[in-house]
């Protein structure tokens, strides 16, 4: 099983996010001054095409903003300009990336799109801070302070001392090594010593968690799913039974069974269930459309 886990690891976001982070050190970083809409330039029109590398890989260097619009939305054309200003201002501390979700429809549907103007926010490959609507310049100013603030400070890329995460890392490598001959424990040692000497490096935290959940996994083995049935009231054998469903790859079985137990407890019972559930929704991702749904129903479980 060990091998397989460590296939599953291969398979998740690290090595992808890994990729895009070395795509976006050699690339430019973005610009001000760069003509509006073209690449690079701290306001663009991104299409599914283009989407990869003016947003998944453009926010490895800065945190990327998406404006999802179309020429028939009213309000649109009312928030459009206001974060176009925005961007200007920001003179590449962080990007406008415009979407038209009538031309790029898959884009939309991808980006789970309700309604118009939409904005989300992008940072290192994840979703992370999101609305709807049209809102006043000085929301939307706070919008884009905060998240600039929260993920770079402000720093912009290629200034003095700033160096990509992960980019051509001999740790990294050690790590994904032990992976690949399915010494988890081994993989687990060498994350750990990578987050030791550097606390933010964002691929070993994510696959930190990863090989933890697959190593618990390794350890609950198939009999956690009869142990789990058998004391139903039991949450550390249910946290078990989802460790091993979501190391084997049964994603929305593992997010089941803890919303279940969630419904049907109280106090620390419920409080650990939820605590691994919301584990279980790091290691997948917020990328992933199944995270968003079991979020939704924990938030209905809960209140």
């Amino acid at each position: 099983m060990a091998a397989a886990m460590a296939g599953a690891v291969d398979l998740a976001a690290v090595k992808a996010r890994s990729e895009a982070a070395a795509r976006a050190q050699a690339a430019p970083p973005p610009s001000a001054a760069a003509p509006v809409g073209a690449p690079g330039s701290a306001v663009v029109d991104v299409t599914e095409a283009t989407f990869q590398a003016e947003v998944l890989d453009r926010s490895f260097q800065v945190p990327v903003v998406l404006d999802l619009w179309a020429e028939w939305c009213g309000p649109c054309k009312q928030l459009s300009p206001v974060l176009e200003r925005l961007a200007a201002e920001g003179a590449g501390a962080w990007v406008l990336a415009k979407v038209d979700v009538d031309a790029n429809p898959a884009l939309a549907q991808g980006l789970r799109v309700q309604g118009i103007p939409a904005v989300k926010a992008v940072w290192q490959g994840q979703l992370v801070a999101e609305f709807t609507g049209a809102i006043p310049e000085e929301q939307a100013r706070q919008f884009v302070d905060e998240l600039v603030s929260a993920t770079t400070g402000g720093a912009l890329p290629g200034a003095e001392g700033d160096e990509a995460p992960g980019i051509d890392d001999a740790r990294l490598d050690a790590a994904e090594a032990a992976l690949e001959r399915g010494d988890l424990a081994a993989a687990e040692a060498a994350y750990q010593a990578i987050l030791d000497a550097e606390p933010s490096h964002p691929e070993a935290a994510l696959a930190l968690q990863q090989v933890q959940l697959f190593r618990r996994a390794e350890e609950a083995g198939p009999d956690a799913l009869a142990a789990a049935e058998a004391a139903p009231d039991d949450v550390a054998a249910q946290t078990r039974a989802a460790d091993f469903l979501l190391g084997t790859g049964n994603i929305d079985a593992a997010f089941e069974l803890l919303l279940d137990v969630i419904a049907r407890t109280s106090g620390e019972d419920r409080d650990m269930a939820r605590q691994h559930l919301v584990g279980l929704f790091a290691v997948v991702g917020d990328e992933d459309p199944r995270v968003g749904a079991a979020r939704r129903r924990l938030t209905m479980a809960l209140f």
